[in-house]
């Protein structure tokens, strides 16, 4: 390859990579804009404490998990055994990926671990407000270590799905739906929010403290989308990557415009949570096929991925009883579902044939992924305990698990009322 592209398309990855970590402060945002206040310095620990154990568990087996050299399609270590340990000048054996010579080992491991942290913040906002911050982090650990990294090699790694014909170009499976399924799980261990629901069964709003927070969120989260879509043309590309930004783009815009318009349609007023919400609908459901699709279909997909999370939300809320403080199971479940069915069903890849390794794909790692939190969720459940006690959890986690509030003023004087 010639060295001016080589070193155009690493430099491309390694910036992608940074707009992937700009990502965990929009997720940081959203979650403590979108839920009590009295719990913001646990939101906030919580999100800086799983990049920090992303990238390190990443490191130490995440990356030979998911990037296998000698692989039986299902599982193996062994990608780069000696990247941890190998120093800067004898790192020769690193400059390239057997499966891309684009780029250095090192800009593939920073670009890739930013994405392994994204799937377990997706589960923090579901369990917002009630979960005990040890057990969390140590789900978190293992999560990464073990969950995501041999899901991801299914495909990623040229497992056998992707041998199969399964394809995910930037994660709505990969990463979203598995968060999601996560955050599924553990909100149906640990149960509704105090007061989340009344005698009657019926759902009570909660509003979040900080809109101005959210919002924030969701753009910064949009802007890192960039990286998280355009890097994973794994070059710089100039049509490629510059297809991925405008169908990104497209299907962000639709999904907002189709959720904030049922909104205003339906509850008669316009809500802003609802328009956030779709945003990152269309998001999540373009990025399984964000390099295939023309810009009407990634309209489309965005607008189907807009009405789906209002309804999601709604039928989760209301009809199943299930408390998810930021709609994670709805953005990235339910709409990375979408998104990786639409790749059988517009794009350069369409057909029934496709649509059945998209299902095949969705089934299989939703399965392994429900089964492995169920089980760490249940191990923790009945050693050290999920959720915390009714005092903690009235007064906030912020001065149970932190003895520190982020509004001192605010949380001093109602410090019940979020």
């Amino acid at each position: 390859m010639d060295p001016a592209l080589w070193a155009v398309n690493n430099l491309w990855i390694m910036i992608a990579g940074m707009l992937v970590f700009i990502m965990h402060l929009g997720f940081a945002s959203l979650e403590s804009g979108m839920t009590q206040s009295k719990n913001t310095v646990n939101i906030l620990f919580k999100n800086s404490m799983i990049i920090c154990i992303g990238i390190l568990t990443y490191a130490l087996c995440g990356f030979n998990i998911m990037y296998p050299g000698d692989f039986n399609g299902f599982f193996s270590l062994g990608a780069v055994t000696d990247f941890i340990t190998v120093s800067p000048e004898n790192a020769e054996a690193l400059l390239t990926p057997a499966y891309d010579e684009g780029y250095t080992w090192y800009t593939d491991f920073f670009f890739q671990a930013m994405f392994a942290a994204t799937a377990a913040t997706i589960v923090s906002g579901g369990v917002a407000g009630r979960i005990k911050l040890s057990s969390f982090l140590l789900f978190v650990v293992a999560f990464l270590m073990i969950s995501y990294p041999i899901t991801g090699s299914w495909q990623w790694g040229g497992g056998f799905l992707d041998q199969m014909g399964f394809y995910d170009f930037a994660g709505s499976t990969l990463v979203h739906s598995v968060g999601g399924w996560g955050a599924l799980v553990f909100a149906l261990l640990l149960g509704p929010r105090l007061g989340k629901y009344a005698a009657d069964g019926t759902s009570q709003t909660i509003p979040g403290s900080n809109m101005s927070l959210a919002t924030i969120g969701v753009f910064l989260l949009w802007f890192g989308w960039f990286g998280f879509n355009g890097g994973s043309v794994l070059s710089a590309d100039p049509a490629t990557v510059s297809l991925v930004l405008v169908t990104t783009s497209i299907a962000a815009a639709s999904g907002g415009i189709a959720a904030g318009l049922l909104s205003w349609y339906r509850d008669t007023k316009p809500d802003l949570t609802m328009a956030l919400d779709g945003i990152l609908a269309g998001l999540g459901g373009i990025t399984a096929g964000a390099d295939l699709m023309a810009v009407w279909e990634a309209s489309l997909i965005g607008v189907v991925a807009g009405g789906l999370v209002y309804a999601s939300i709604v039928v989760i809320d209301e009809v199943l009883k299930i408390d998810d403080p930021v709609g994670a199971v709805s953005m990235h479940l339910t709409c990375g579902i979408w998104g990786t069915l639409a790749v059988g069903l517009f794009g350069e890849m369409a057909g029934l044939t496709q649509v059945g390794y998209q299902l095949a794909g969705i089934l299989a790692i939703g399965a392994f992924t429900v089964a492995f939190c169920l089980a760490v969720g249940l191990a923790l459940k009945n050693t050290m305990g999920l959720r915390v006690d009714h005092e903690e959890e009235v007064e906030g986690l912020d001065r149970g698990e932190h003895a520190m509030s982020a509004y001192h003023e605010l949380v001093r004087s109602h410090a019940t009322k979020g």
